[in-house]
């Protein structure tokens, strides 16, 4: 369907985190109405029939994902396997229930528990400002493959992580430096770089708002089963301590990510 510019940029103008949804109401009513064209006008009718009604949108989580399913270049990780079995842990847990039988009047979007998961470092869903953030990882490891000295991989690391040792004649990994994109991997023309471990970091704690925070990242990477784990430990963890429907950042303390950091087994490297 196709929109007018007026209302592209209206569309623009509303806050993000509810972009997606406001929109996809937008293009149903319109459709549902028999338009080919979205308006200016339809966006805003849409709008303020959506801000009237939205307790009865708040489903008591959300989930974002980044374009990595779609053909992105830069995945560190597929995190396909990791999506479904997320939605199907918060559809069990009734939140929106346990919302309305914590919150003082109607329930906003803002009470919803937040995850992202993205296959890159580059985090294009901001894992970094939700109560848990998922990201694709990738260690590279150096082989016994002779290095051609080509630059490749110091060539395509942003961070600069990566030097070419003269009397060792092989590639050199700053890993405080190193984000764990696999960029270096996929450029290597001999295999002296190869893929040494593949997981997925995770960031607890992170939101906007009036007091806004950082998510923290829990030491090391993680397989799939140990971020499910985690995961369900965290809506455990939510659903105990927040008792007037507090974001799970505003419960989680210091003391709780040293316990997390303590209890969960992240991959050997």
């Amino acid at each position: 369907m196709k929109w007018t510019p007026e209302a592209e940029n209206a569309i623009k103008k509303v806050p993000f985190f509810v972009r997606k949804r406001v929109r996809i109401s937008v293009k149903s009513e319109a459709e549902n109405e028999g338009k080919k064209v979205v308006t200016l006008d339809d966006v805003k009718a849409t709008k303020a029939r959506y801000l009237s009604k939205m307790s009865s949108e708040v489903k008591g989580y959300q989930i974002d994902t980044c374009f990595g399913s779609e053909g992105c270049p830069n995945r560190a990780n597929s995190s396909d396997h990791i999506l479904e079995k997320i939605e199907g842990i918060f559809s069990k847990k009734d939140l929106p229930g346990f919302l309305r039988e914590r919150v003082n009047g109607d329930l906003k979007l803002h009470h919803e528990f937040r995850v992202t998961i993205a296959d890159c470092p580059n985090a294009c869903s901001q894992p970094q400002i939700k109560d848990i953030g998922i990201i694709g990882a990738c260690i590279p490891q150096i082989t016994e493959e002779e290095c051609t000295r080509c630059n490749a991989c110091t060539d395509i690391c942003r961070e600069k992580a990566i030097t070419i040792d003269d009397a060792l004649n092989k590639p050199v990994i700053d890993f405080s430096l190193c984000l764990e994109c696999g960029r270096c991997i996929d450029a290597c023309p001999s295999g002296t770089i190869e893929n040494g471990t593949t997981g997925f970091k995770v960031l607890l704690g992170g939101k906007l708002g009036r007091h806004p925070r950082l998510a923290k990242e829990l030491p090391g990477i993680y397989e799939k089963n140990d971020v499910i784990e985690i995961v369900q430990t965290c809506i455990n963890f939510y659903k105990e301590h927040s008792k007037h429907g507090e974001r799970f950042s505003e419960i989680f303390k210091d003391a709780d990510f040293e316990d997390f950091s303590r209890r969960f087994t992240t991959i050997p490297v």
